[in-house]
């Protein structure tokens, strides 16, 4: 089905998106530096309300990537596995 491959597509992005929120994290507890920027969320909100084709209402599309973003900053929170 195509909203099966479409799922495993996602994912894939998604952990993609996760290893590189880590490694992020990683950086800002080297560097001591906020997780949180609100500037920087900001930024990709206003990105992907830019890229949105549709169907997808904006308010709806940011309130997936907010819950993503809620995800990936506690993600960036924890640390490393030893």
């Amino acid at each position: 089905m195509k909203i099966d491959e479409l799922d495993v597509q996602i994912v894939r992005l998604i952990s993609q998106r996760a290893e590189a929120a880590q490694a992020i994290g990683e950086l800002k507890r080297t560097s001591e530096l906020p997780v949180y920027e609100p500037k920087r969320e900001q930024a990709v909100f206003d990105r992907v309300r830019a890229a949105n084709p549709g169907p997808l209402a904006d308010a709806d599309l940011l309130h997936i990537y907010e819950r993503i973003i809620d995800v990936m900053r506690s993600l960036q929170r924890r640390e490393p596995a030893s």
